[in-house]
Formats: C-alpha cells, sequence, structure tokens
C-alpha cells in the first residue's frame, strides 16, 4: 500500500505526507527510514502516525495539503470528502469497503480465467484490497466455469490436510466440515489454533 501510493506520487515530483493506520505504522516509518537513506531529501516523504480522528482529520481538513488518498471503510470515506470540500476542495482518491468484481464474460478462455480468478482471489493469502473475491460469470458458461475453478481432487485434498491437522494435534477452533447446502466443492471457513510447525 505504502509502495502503491507513495512511489507514482513522488515520480511526478510531489511531496507526500503518510498517516499509516494506527495499528499498524511501524512498516511506514521504516519506509521512510530506508528513503531517508536512499538520499530522498528531507521534507519530501513524511510520515505522520496518530489516530484518524485527530490526525486523519487534520490531514483533510488542512488548506495546504491539495490531494488525500484513502484506503478505508465507506463510512470515514464520507468524513474525508466532507473535509476535503469543506477546507479547500481538495483532490480525493477514496479505496473503501466492498469487493472487487472479477467479470467473466462467455467469450473467455475458460482455462485460463479460471486460473486467473483464483490468483486474483488468494494472491498474498487473500490480504490484498483489491482481491477478486466476488466473481460473477455469464450464464452461458457458468457450469463449465465452476468445474474449472473448484477441483474436487483439491477439495479432496484441503479436508484431507484437515485430518492431518487435528491428528497431529492441532484444535480445531471452528469449521473443518464440508458445506453441503451449495453447488459445487465448499469448506467451511476454517480455524486451527495450539498448531506446531516443522521447519
Amino acid at each position: 500500500m505504502f509502495a502503491m501510493k507513495v512511489g507514482p506520487a513522488l515520480a511526478a515530483g510531489c511531496t507526500m505526507l503518510v498517516k499509516p493506520a494506527e495499528q499498524t505504522p511501524l512498516s511506514a516509518l521504516y519506509y521512510a527510514h530506508l528513503a531517508k537513506l536512499a538520499g530522498l531529501p528531507d521534507g519530501v516523504l513524511n510520515v505522520v502516525t496518530g489516530y484518524g480522528r485527530t490526525v486523519g482529520a487534520a490531514i483533510t481538513s488542512h488548506m495546504d495539503i491539495d490531494k488525500v488518498s484513502f484506503t478505508g471503510s465507506t463510512e470515514v470515506g464520507r468524513l474525508v470528502m466532507q473535509a476535503a470540500a469543506l477546507s479547500n476542495l481538495k483532490h480525493v482518491s477514496l479505496e473503501l469497503g466492498g469487493k472487487s468484481p472479477f467479470i467473466v464474460f462467455d467469450d473467455a478462455d475458460i482455462d485460463k480465467i479460471a486460473s486467473l480468478a483464483l490468483q486474483g482471489t488468494f494472491i498474498n493469502k487473500g490480504e490484498v484490497c483489491v482481491a477478486g473475491s466476488c466473481v460473477f460469470v455469464q450464464q452461458g458458461i457458468y457450469d463449465k466455469f465452476l468445474i474449472k475453478l473448484v477441483d474436487k481432487n483439491q477439495y479432496e485434498r484441503v479436508l484431507k490436510f484437515m485430518e492431518i491437522g487435528k491428528k497431529e494435534g492441532a484444535t480445531l477452533l471452528t469449521g473443518g466440515g464440508k458445506l453441503s447446502n451449495r453447488k459445487g466443492y465448499y469448506i467451511e471457513p476454517t480455524i486451527f489454533t495450539d498448531v506446531s510447525v516443522r521447519i
């Protein structure tokens, strides 16, 4: 997120003020430290930590800030837009809650697109703000797409791994079973705790 937002702005000759989420400030502070070591002049990249209701609000309403890019909830996005409009009518880019749609039409190459749909959903373990986790498939290829997307062999493999986890002493906190009320090969959201890691 930091690189995605800061890199292009710096390349365009802009100065940046970054306010990371209050729960996760260390990586942004470290990136700023690395930028200084790389020779970026003082004042070009600035990181300010704190809570959104105080620091974030000050940023969005500041008269000398020309643009705000915000990633977060729709509720806070509305507040960002209001503050931008009431201050200097600064430009705003918002990336808010919701699902990024992955749309598949009848003329798609099913083999290729099924693989891309899986990658789009689970890249970086699904921890990506633009994960294509909402898939819309045109009716003409829907059944063929499901067969390609959800493989019975993979489904059985995952169930087998869950059984191995239980046998090896991991505690099944929730889930772990088949979802039989859906068409296709689905498994309940599953969480294991007390897992022994073998390296």
